[in-house]
């Protein structure tokens, strides 16, 4: 399972000492905090001249912070945007709206959903189709925005199928849920950066009883976390805000296989909840 400890940011080491710095270097502090994930791309010599300040200065300022030199800062700031901070994704050439900005969006829209369409099977979303449709009790875990992503997915199995459930819910631990998994169960897990320890915990949990684990990841998961099934999606994006266009077709595309895998039974259960919807005037 991958395992990620994040150091103190960029960003926390200036504010820790920002009141006590000298004019020269509140210029750099300033520039840095304002778009610190423009550090990976800046050359010492670029920074020093866009602060109005000289390499030197630069230099005693990183090592204020903490830092051997100048290159081990930009290090950490090119982690933060692999990490997946907006903060560090902003940049100042970005544009921020007009067609060209929706233009782009939309492109890159298409170019996610191809390239993680290029690199998932279609046979292995067929067979965690067949697995959620016949398991004893299917799981959708997500923290952040992947429990909005979770939770989508939840709303489209339960119209053919029961013993779905999501969590955490609000204020819940998750004791309660991890001690009810079985061994004929399914967990699939929506592990989109930025990944919380608590998927780690919930995958060995799962790990241990013998329920088999569906790892949803984005594009930049490279360690192996261990699932029986692996989907990695393109979230790349136009602006600092990663695009779930990709994963939300992923999500369309498995609900559609888990209907059709049903069969009489999923039909059945769809005809209850329309008479249901009608006695109760839902609509």
């Amino acid at each position: 399972m991958e395992a990620q400890s994040v150091p103190q940011s960029l960003s926390a080491r200036i504010r820790s000492c920002y009141g006590d710095l000298s004019p020269t270097d509140r210029r750099l502090a300033d520039l840095m905090l304002e778009y610190p994930g423009d550090i990976a791309s800046y050359s010492a010599s670029e920074l020093a001249r866009l602060a109005n300040s000289s390499n030197a200065a630069v230099s005693r300022f990183v090592q204020r912070l903490g830092f051997r030199n100048y290159e081990e800062l930009r290090v950490l700031a090119r982690e933060a945007k692999s990490w997946g901070s907006p903060l560090y994704l902003l940049n100042q050439e970005q544009p921020g709206s007009g067609p060209d900005f929706v233009q782009a969006h939309l492109k890159t829209c298409a170019d996610n959903i191809a390239g993680t369409f290029q690199q998932i099977d279609p046979a292995v979303i067929d067979d965690l189709a067949g697995a959620v449709a016949s398991a004893r009790q299917v799981w959708l875990v997500g923290f952040r925005n992947s429990y909005f992503l979770a939770g989508y997915l939840r709303w489209q199995f339960i119209q053919v199928r029961d013993g779905v459930r999501l969590l955490p819910a609000a204020g819940e631990t998750l004791g309660e849920y991890l001690a009810g998994f079985a061994p004929d169960d399914i967990v699939i897990v929506f592990g989109l950066r930025r990944r919380v320890p608590e998927i780690g915990r919930i995958v060995t949990a799962a790990h241990r009883i013998g329920a088999r684990v569906a790892y949803v990841a984005d594009h930049g998961m490279t360690a192996d976390p261990g699932a029986t099934w692996l989907l990695r999606c393109d979230t790349r994006s136009h602006g600092p805000l990663d695009n779930h266009v990709s994963v939300l077709a992923l999500c369309h595309i498995l609900a559609n296989q888990v209907i059709a895998r049903t069969g009489a039974e999923g039909r059945k259960r769809l005809s209850s909840i329309e008479e249901m919807h009608e006695n109760l005037d839902e609509f």
